[in-house]
C-alpha cells in the first residue's frame, strides 16, 4: 500500500493503531467523527431512542399517567396474537399474500426495467426514458391514489370516455375483488422507476471484456444475459432482497388506508393498519405496540436466516459474521 508516494506495511498500519489506542484513534480520527456526528445524533434520536416505548407491549399504558406510572400487565396484550384474534388473524392473511406478491412481482420489476434500460442503444432515448420513470417515486401517496381514482374511478377519464362512447365501463376503485391488483400496479408505477438505479449503476460496472469473450464464443443476447449480466447483478440482487424481507411485514400503511373505507378492512386489513385501527384509535396501545413488537422481531429473525443461506450460498449478505 502507498500512502503519499510512500510504500507502508499494511501489517505496521495495524501495529501503529493498536499503540495508539482507543483515545489516540478519537483524536487522530476527530475531524471524521465530527462530520459523521450529525447522522449519528438522528439516528439515535429517530431509530434508537424510540425502542424504549416497546415496553409499552407488557403495560396498561395510559397516556396520562405515562411510561413510568402505568401498570405492569405482562404478556396480557400479547393475547390477540396467542388465541388468534379474528380480526388480527385477517390481518396477517393479507400482510402474507400481500407481502408474497410483491415479493414475486414487484421486487424484480425493477431488474427487468434496468436490464432494458441499458440494452437500449441511444443515450438520449435511456435519459429521457429514465427521467419520465422517476418522477412517480416523488409523489406522496395521497397524489398517487388521487392520480389512480382520477383516471381510473367510476367517474374518471377511462370510464367517461367509456361512457361517453356508449361502451361499458369497468369498476377498479373500490372493488374488493380487484383491491390486491391495485395496490401492486400503484407500487410498481410508483416505485419500480426509482429502484433501478442500483441495478443501473451495477450493470454500468460489468466488466464489457465479459461481453465481448462470451460474443466470441457465440452467445447471444439471451445467452450473454444470463451468463454475463445476471451473474454480475447477483450480490446486489441477494443484499436487497435480504433488506427486502425483513421489511416484507410492512406492505404500506399510508397507501392502504387512503383507501381502506372504499373496500373495507376484509381484504384491507394489514398488520399496519390493525395496530392504527385497533391500537391508536380503539385506545388499545399495549396491544398495538405488542403486534408491532412481534413484526419487528420476526423481520429482524427474517433478516439474520436469509443472511446466513446467502452466506451459505458464497453470497457476502448484508454482513459478514
Amino acid at each position: 500500500m502507498r500512502v503519499g508516494g510512500v510504500k507502508v506495511d499494511e501489517s505496521t498500519q495495524v501495529a501503529g493503531s493498536k499503540r495508539l489506542g482507543v483515545f489516540g484513534r478519537l483524536r487522530r480520527d476527530y475531524p471524521v467523527l465530527l462530520l459523521a456526528l450529525p447522522g449519528m445524533l438522528i439516528v439515535l434520536a429517530f431509530q434508537y431512542y424510540p425502542l424504549y416505548g416497546n415496553v409499552i407491549a407488557f403495560q396498561d399504558f395510559q397516556p396520562y399517567l405515562g411510561m413510568d406510572q402505568s401498570l405492569w400487565v405482562g404478556f396480557q396484550n400479547f393475547s390477540v396474537i396467542i388465541n388468534g384474534d379474528p380480526a388480527f388473524l385477517n390481518a396477517v392473511k393479507n400482510t402474507l399474500i400481500l407481502t408474497f406478491i410483491q415479493t414475486v412481482i414487484v421486487f424484480p420489476a425493477p431488474i427487468v426495467v434496468a436490464l432494458v434500460l441499458h440494452s437500449l442503444l441511444s443515450n438520449k432515448l435511456r435519459q429521457f426514458v429514465q427521467s419520465v420513470i422517476y418522477l412517480p417515486h416523488f409523489m406522496s401517496w395521497v397524489i398517487v391514489v388521487a392520480v389512480f381514482q382520477q383516471v381510473l374511478g367510476g367517474s374518471g377519464m377511462i370510464n367517461s370516455m367509456l361512457r361517453a362512447n356508449g361502451l361499458e365501463t369497468f369498476h377498479l376503485i373500490g372493488n374488493a375483488d380487484l383491491f390486491r391488483v391495485l395496490l401492486t400496479s400503484q407500487v410498481m408505477w410508483k416505485d419500480t422507476g426509482w429502484a433501478t438505479i442500483l441495478f443501473l449503476a451495477v450493470l454500468s460496472q460489468i466488466d464489457r471484456s465479459l461481453y465481448e469473450a462470451s460474443a466470441v464464443d457465440g452467445a447471444g443476447r439471451w445467452s450473454q444475459t444470463w451468463h454475463v449480466t445476471l451473474p454480475g447483478m447477483r450480490p446486489i440482487i441477494v443484499l436487497l432482497l435480504i433488506l427486502k424481507l425483513g421489511d416484507s411485514l410492512s406492505v404500506g400503511f399510508e397507501q392502504i388506508i387512503l383507501q381502506q373505507q372504499a373496500v373495507g378492512t376484509g381484504v384491507s386489513e394489514v398488520l399496519d393498519t390493525y395496530v392504527y385501527n385497533h391500537g391508536i384509535l380503539g385506545g388499545n396501545w399495549g396491544v398495538a405496540t405488542a403486534v408491532g413488537l412481534v413484526k419487528g422481531v420476526i423481520g429482524l429473525i427474517l433478516v439474520l436466516t436469509a443472511n446466513k443461506v446467502a452466506h451459505r450460498f458464497g453470497e457476502e449478505g448484508v454482513y459478514r459474521a
